[in-house]
């Protein structure tokens, strides 16, 4: 789905690590919800309340998932999931653009 219809987007912006990851929350009819961001290069640790699938629309990164012992590359058009109540590590390689699902 390259595109969502019928959404509310909170104007203000998440902004973590002094600006180096950003994104902007939508809002679906259903109560659903998902942010769209911006990763600058760099190391991050992230942590979840609900699951996610966090889909790479663009850019390279490296993600360490709980219980996990070795880095895995994603791509764009690539995805991955994280646990609830969790954290996970992320290099990023190449300014990379994001969609975060939450379950």
């Amino acid at each position: 789905m390259s595109q969502f219809e019928n959404v509310t987007v909170v104007k203000a912006a998440n902004i973590y690590y002094g600006g180096k990851v950003t994104s902007r929350t939508v809002l679906f009819a259903d109560g659903s919800k998902k942010t769209l961001g911006i990763l600058l290069p760099g190391d991050y640790t992230f942590g979840t309340e609900a699951a996610e699938l966090m889909e790479m629309l663009a850019g390279e990164v490296a993600v360490l998932l709980p219980g996990e012992s070795e880095w895995r590359t994603v791509l764009a058009g690539e995805s991955f999931e994280v646990p609830a109540n969790a954290s996970f590590d992320i290099k990023v390689k190449t300014v990379a653009d994001y969609c975060c699902s939450y379950f």
